[in-house]
């Protein structure tokens, strides 16, 4: 089995396709994400454009 890691994308589309470009490339089996997908937490407040609704 392939499997594919990868972390930090930080809600980055542009490299989240670029990976996924690769996996679908390399013909990997299962993709597994260590963590940090989304770009807002402690340090990042959310962007007006991903506020949840009221």
């Amino acid at each position: 089995m392939k499997l594919f890691v990868i972390s930090d994308i930080h809600g980055s589309l542009y490299y989240l396709k670029k990976v996924m470009k690769i996996f679908e490339k390399e013909k990997y089996d299962k993709i597994l994400i260590l963590g940090d997908e989304l770009y807002h937490g402690p340090r990042n407040p959310l962007l007006e454009i991903i506020l949840p609704r009221k």
